[in-house]
């Protein structure tokens, strides 16, 4: 889709918080063009203008989290994924809590949502930002590249020392109906262990077999099992559709990575944005190539004589 959109009704999502286990509502309501995504996080008398980009990450610990002064809101890449499915590019947000609500633990809700509140479109064209030279990050084990492409791809590998899980691999042209049907649904992991430590110094507290997957010593716990075979390698694609949005731009790239997270995602979001040479900035304004296309981003298919896959 060439052409910048908003939500076409106001909506209010209201869930359970991951950590604080707390209720939150966030209302959505339409933005102007150029607009960004920007959560306007309340606390009290207190409020804090958060827009969805790179530079306002403060935490990346255990989930994705922007923040302003004294004021945060984590777990957001679910919400942001779905925001891409949906080709939302404006949007004012406001938030109720510290912590974006877990739904079920993929980004499935938030776009049913969104699909309901219904796309409007904007008088002014989308900036996308296509890759030109491969950029690549490591940390560790953990490694992440992206290289030029004429699709938004993401291939990840996932590695677990664990029966339930072993080696996952998948990779995945991302236009709205493949990030929808293959991706969205995918649900939050963790450990039967890490979440019982995390109870036990008071985070966590609105986990359940309702909002994540939960792992014990060789078994699934929860009671109707994984919605995928594969659903843990999907659930680290779906964190890295969130995490690059806070590029703050649609993106033309194949991302491949390898055990990555919230952390070295980050790290080469702002490596990219510090590499101006490696990329190109793209706008389109023709309506006709978007219904020629159809693709959540523009393929480019005369402009990119460089791309290699």
């Amino acid at each position: 889709m060439i052409y910048q959109c908003t939500i076409a009704n106001p909506i209010d999502i209201s869930g359970v918080g991951l950590h604080t286990g707390s209720l939150i509502t966030m209302k959505l309501r339409p933005a102007p063009a150029g607009t960004g995504i920007i959560f306007h996080r309340s606390e009290g008398e207190k409020i804090r203008s958060i827009e969805a980009q790179s530079c306002n990450v403060v935490d990346t610990r255990m989930a994705t989290v922007l923040g302003k002064g004294e004021l945060s809101v984590s777990t957001v890449e679910h919400f942001m994924a779905a925001l891409t499915a949906c080709h939302i590019d404006n949007l004012h947000v406001y938030i109720d809590g510290p912590e974006v609500p877990i739904m079920d633990g993929s980004a499935a809700p938030f776009i049913k949502r969104l699909q309901e509140a219904g796309i409007s479109r904007h008088n002014r064209s989308r900036k996308v930002l296509a890759i030109r030279k491969p950029i690549t990050v490591v940390d560790g084990e953990k490694r992440v590249s992206i290289i030029p492409s004429r699709f938004f791809k993401v291939t990840f590998d996932l590695s677990f020392d664990h029966p339930c899980i072993r080696q996952q691999h998948k990779s995945v042209n991302l236009t709205a109906e493949t990030l929808c049907q293959e991706v969205a649904a995918a649900r939050t992991f963790g450990f039967y262990e890490e979440v019982e430590y995390l109870k036990s110094i008071g985070l966590a507290r609105g986990g359940s077999l309702d909002n994540a997957i939960v792992i014990g010593k060789d078994e699934i716990l929860n009671p109707d099992g994984l919605r995928y075979s594969d659903e843990f390698v999907r659930h680290k694609i779906l964190d890295t559709i969130g995490d690059f949005s806070l590029l703050g731009y649609s993106l033309l790239g194949h991302i491949k990575s390898y055990k990555a997270g919230h952390d070295i995602n980050h790290k080469m979001v702002e490596k990219i944005l510090a590499s101006p040479d490696c990329w190109r900035m793209v706008e389109f304004s023709d309506a006709d190539l978007q219904e020629a296309l159809q693709l959540p981003v523009p393929a480019l298919q005369t402009d990119l004589a460089w791309a290699e896959s």
